[in-house]
C-alpha cells in the first residue's frame, strides 16, 4: 500500500537564529505584551504553533482548549503558575526544564529577570488579565 504524500517537505529550523531575531521585552505585564517585541512564531506543528519568547515580567492568565501545552525554559528562570481548583501552584523552572500544561488549565508566568522560553502551544488560546474562577 503506498504511503500518503507529505503535504510539505520538512526543513530544519534554528532555535538560536529565532532567538536572535527577537528583541527582549523588559517589562511584560498582564496588560502589556510588547507590541511585537519579545515573541516569535517559529513554526507550525499540527494544530499548534512553536513559539519563542524572550522577556522579563509577568504574563496574563491563559489556557488552551484544544490540547496540552509544552513549555521549555531555554535560558534563565521563571515560575510557571498553574491554577488548580482555584489554588495557584507555582512551579519554579530553570534552563533545560520542561513542563506540560494540561489542556484547559489556566496558567501564567512570573519572570523577574530575562528568560527565554520555547512553547508548543495549541491554538486558539484564551486570555484573562484577571484571575479566572
Amino acid at each position: 500500500m503506498p504511503s500518503k504524500p507529505i503535504a510539505r517537505p520538512a526543513k530544519p529550523v534554528s532555535i538560536t537564529e529565532g532567538f536572535n531575531k527577537i528583541k527582549a521585552l523588559m517589562n511584560r505585564t498582564p496588560t502589556y505584551n510588547g507590541d511585537g517585541d519579545g515573541f516569535l512564531s517559529l513554526a507550525d506543528y499540527r494544530d499548534s504553533g512553536i513559539f519563542l519568547a524572550h522577556y522579563a515580567g509577568n504574563s496574563e492568565w491563559e489556557r488552551h482548549a484544544k490540547g496540552d501545552e509544552m513549555v521549555m525554559v531555554v535560558e534563565g528562570e521563571t515560575t510557571l503558575i498553574l491554577l488548580h481548583n482555584g489554588e495557584e501552584i507555582g512551579h519554579p523552572m530553570s534552563q533545560g526544564m520542561l513542563l506540560v500544561v494540561p489542556q484547559n488549565m489556566w496558567h501564567r508566568f512570573e519572570s523577574p529577570q530575562l528568560v527565554k522560553i520555547m512553547t508548543i502551544t495549541p491554538q486558539p488560546t484564551d486570555h484573562s488579565v484577571k484571575k479566572p474562577f
